[in-house]
Order: C-alpha cells, then structure tokens, then sequence
C-alpha cells in the first residue's frame, strides 16, 4: 500500500501545520487556497480528503477550521512492514511461513507492534463496526480477549473476525450485521485483538 504522500500534498500538509504553530488554529479551505495559489476550493478540498485518508490528519466537515494534525511528520505515516496472513490453517502458528502472503506498510496511527500481522477481510459480518470487505485489521496476538473486544478466531478451520463474548457454555462470536447469527462455540481458538483497520486508497 502506498500512502506516500505528493508534492502538493506535503505543502499543504505543512502549510496547516506551520499555521497552527503560529496561530494556534488550522487554517480555513480559502485560507490554505490562498497560501498555496490554489483557486479552486474542490481542489483543496480533494487534497484534504486524501491526507484523511492517509491518517495524518483529521477533519470535521461541519467547521470550517475543524483540521487536526494527528502525525507531526509526513515521514512517520507509514511503519515497518509487518506479515500479511492469507488463508490461515487449523493448527499451525499463524505467522507460520506457509501462512504469510506479503509484508504490508500500514498507518504508523495504528500503533503495530513486532509480532503483529495484517489479515485481509472477506465478507460484510463486520459492517457495522466499519470494518469492510477487503480492509485489513491489524491484530495483536492473544489467546484471550475482554468481552466486547474484536477478534480473530479459528473456528471450524477458518479465521474469522468477530466481537467476543464469554458465556457459559463456550464464546460468543458476536458479527456487527444484523443478516448474521452469532456462533457459539465451545471450540473456538482466540488468535488475536484487532487493534486497527484500514483500506487501500
């Protein structure tokens, strides 16, 4: 995934932060149009939309100086590559090398520690948690998870990702879609906490 940023892109990356720096707020669209000789509001506005999605700032479309600096560099966007697991097999490591697809940069926001791994979603289960099909969750491995907390578990063979819920006769995998049932599963192997998820741009 390539979240390097362009030319224009950076400028107007550092032009909001040196506003900051010196007034204390975000500039406003027409502000950043003028500082930059860019006339056309839609243009700024489509650079500011692909900075969002590339995590390194923040927005809230209903104010107009509503703009949050959330990396102080363009050089920090994206960390070190950690594995991409494809189809995951029932009983081995899931970072064994058979399982591993690619290395995946990510958003330096997520936080990924060494020993994390990305794992590619197929299906809309997760929906309404805003995880897609064809995003990427990043997942810390654990064996165990706090209720309400997202997962990665194997059932029945398959890596699935669900929100998780001990009860007494097994877990809970809880989807986020109302057209899915919950699975409850004496044997359901907790692989991993998502702690992030993104998509290609």
């Amino acid at each position: 995934m390539d979240l390097n940023l362009t030319k224009r892109q950076s400028e107007i990356f550092e032009f909001i932060k040196t506003q900051i720096d010196k007034t204390g707020y975000p500039p406003t669209v027409r502000e950043i149009g003028q500082g930059l000789g860019l006339h056309s509001p839609s243009t700024v506005h489509a650079h500011l939309a692909k900075l969002e999605r590339s995590g390194v700032l923040r927005r809230d479309p209903s104010k107009p100086r509503a703009i949050e600096i959330l990396v102080e560099r363009t050089k920090r966007v994206m960390r070190p590559a950690v594995p991409l697991v494809g189809q995951v097999a029932a009983g081995t490591p899931i970072l064994a090398e058979e399982n591993i697809e690619d290395q995946l940069e990510i958003p330096a926001m997520i936080g990924a520690d060494d020993g994390d791994y990305a794992l590619a979603v197929r299906g809309d289960s997760m929906r309404d948690a805003g995880i897609l099909s064809g995003d990427y969750v990043v997942v810390h491995p654990v064996e165990d998870a706090d209720d309400g907390q997202i997962v990665v578990a194997m059932i029945e063979g398959e890596a699935t990702v669900k929100r998780l819920y001990h009860e007494t006769d097994g877990v809970r995998l809880q989807p986020e879609n109302d057209a899915y049932e919950p699975i409850i599963s004496k044997e359901a192997e907790v692989l991993g906490r998502v702690i992030g998820v993104f998509r290609r741009v």
